[in-house]
């Protein structure tokens, strides 16, 4: 089911009355068992898209692949963390259709810290007015950064993956030179940060509600 983190919630009321497992790819900070409570907890599995594209009025428009986004796999993932048959169908499936799939034991935390970064990345950019305005102001990189490492310090458990705990004990002064030279890139450019949807804004905000309640509960 590959819809925004903020379009969920009707979603899973369609699904209530329905059979079978569905595998949610969204960004989702809130956990399986938000999702579970309402479809049944045994038809929940996790994962995150390694395609994506934007919509134009009624049109989908693909956004091709780069040497970044090749690299980096679809994880796919059991909430509490099994190798399962239906797993292994689903992760050959995709294989089979040309994606990267892989199965990821820690697809939870994984979702978590994926929004522990991309949600005061998304929203400085958009502050900003783009990811290139974003890099011309160090001063609102190095806030952006302050939030992400306050965020990956509130994490429930070490970030997936493990190379993104380097956000939090790298020098400051570093992260702020490679975030701006990334802003700058074609990469970032031509990513989902220069999307200027509604839905964007939506998104980024239901994520941050989902992390603030995260917080509150522990």
């Amino acid at each position: 089911m590959p819809v925004r983190t903020h379009q969920v919630d009707p979603v899973l009321a369609s699904l209530a009355d329905l059979d079978g497992a569905v595998l949610f790819l969204h960004n989702w900070a809130a956990g399986a068992r938000a999702l579970g409570a309402v479809i049944g907890h045994e038809r929940v599995l996790l994962g995150f898209p390694a395609a994506g594209g934007t919509m134009e009025g009624d049109v989908v428009r693909y956004r091709a692949a780069n040497v970044l986004t090749r690299r980096v796999g679809m994880p796919i993932g059991e909430p509490d963390g099994r190798a399962t048959p239906r797993l292994e169908r689903i992760v050959t499936a995709f294989r089979a259709a040309g994606f990267n799939a892989r199965a990821e034991p820690r697809m939870e935390a994984r979702l978590r810290t994926h929004a522990a970064v991309t949600v005061p990345l998304g929203l400085a950019v958009r502050a900003a007015g783009g990811p290139v305005a974003l890099a011309d102001d160090r001063d609102a990189v190095r806030g952006m950064l302050h939030l992400v490492r306050r965020n990956l310090a509130a994490l429930p458990a070490r970030p997936v993956p493990r190379g993104l705990d380097a956000l939090r004990t790298l020098p400051e002064g570093l992260l702020v030179a490679v975030v701006r030279r990334f802003l700058r890139s074609p990469t970032a450019v031509h990513s989902g940060l220069s999307n200027t949807a509604p839905a964007e804004r939506a998104e980024l905000e239901r994520l941050a509600e989902q992390m603030r309640a995260g917080a509150r509960g522990r």
